[in-house]
C-alpha cells in the first residue's frame, strides 16, 4: 500500500481524494463565510493581489483549477471579455455547483467541469493562464498536477499557485494557537464542523514551504519560478511561467 498524508495521518493514497471530497461537501455551503471570518477578510486582498498579477487580457483563456466558489474566475472574466473564455473547475462537485450558482447569481455563465488536476481533459497548449487558489494542497500527487498545469499552457503561459505557505518564524507560535484553537472551534459554531478545519490547519503543516514549491514548479517545467510572501508568509504567491 502506498501511503499519504491527510492531514497529519497517513492514509491509502487511493483514499485522499475521497477524503478531501467528504471536507469540502461538508463546507461547500458556508465556505465563503468561514473564509471571511478566519482570514478575516485578507483572502479577498490575497485575491485581488493574484488577479493584479495575473494580469489578464482580452481575448485569452483561463483555467480555473480548484476554483471552488468561483471568485477568481468571476475576476478574471471581467477581464477576458466576450473574445476570451475561463473556464471553471473543480473535483468536488458541492463546491462546484456553490460557485457556479454565485457566478450565475452575478450574471456570469461560464464552462464549469468537475475534473481532477492531475488528469486534465485538456489539449496541450490550451490557455494562457493557469490559476489554483488554496486547492494545491490537497491534490494527492501535486507533481502530477503541476506538470498537467504546465502541459496545458501555451509557450510563455503562466501558472498562479496561491496557497498556504510557511508563516515568518516570530509568527509561527500565535499562528499554531489560532490553526489549531480558534479554527476548529470558529468551525464548529459557524458551521457545525470542527473536523474539517483542524484537517485545514493540519494539511498546511503538511504542504511545501516557498522554497520547496518554487523547486517542485521548476521540476515540473517551468523555467521561470518566483513567489511573493503575503501576510508574513501566512499565504505565498507563486507564479510560474512555462518556457
Amino acid at each position: 500500500m502506498t501511503t499519504t498524508h491527510f492531514g497529519f495521518q497517513s492514509v491509502d493514497e487511493r483514499e485522499k481524494a475521497q477524503r478531501v471530497r467528504g471536507v469540502f461537501d461538508s463546507v461547500a455551503s458556508k465556505y465563503d463565510l468561514m473564509n471571511d471570518l478566519m482570514s478575516m477578510g485578507l483572502h479577498r486582498a490575497w485575491k485581488a493581489y493574484t488577479v493584479m498579477v495575473a494580469d489578464v487580457r482580452e481575448g485569452q483563456q483561463v483555467l480555473d483549477i480548484a476554483g471552488g466558489t468561483g471568485d477568481l474566475a468571476l475576476a478574471f472574466s471581467k477581464k477576458v471579455g466576450s473574445s476570451g473564455q475561463v473556464v471553471h473547475t473543480d473535483i468536488n462537485e458541492a463546491m462546484l455547483r456553490t460557485g457556479r450558482d454565485r457566478l450565475l447569481d452575478a450574471g456570469v455563465a461560464l464552462p464549469t467541469l468537475v475534473c481532477d488536476a492531475e488528469k486534465l481533459p485538456f489539449p496541450d497548449q490550451h490557455f494562457d493562464l493557469v490559476s489554483v487558489a488554496f486547492g494545491l494542497r490537497n491534490m494527492t500527487h501535486k507533481d502530477v498536477a503541476l506538470a498537467e498545469m504546465n502541459r496545458v499552457l501555451k509557450s510563455g503561459g503562466k501558472l498562479l499557485v496561491l496557497e498556504f505557505s510557511k508563516v515568518a518564524k516570530p509568527l509561527e507560535k500565535i499562528y499554531d494557537w489560532y490553526s489549531f484553537k480558534v479554527l476548529p472551534t470558529m468551525g464548529k459554531l459557524v458551521a457545525g464542523d470542527d473536523a474539517s478545519y483542524r484537517y485545514l490547519a493540519e494539511s498546511i503543516r503538511m504542504h511545501p514551504g516557498q522554497q520547496e514549491l518554487k523547486e517542485m514548479m521548476m521540476k515540473a517545467g517551468f523555467g521561470h519560478v518566483d513567489f511573493h510572501n503575503l501576510s508574513g508568509g501566512l499565504v505565498a504567491l507563486h507564479v510560474g511561467i512555462k518556457c
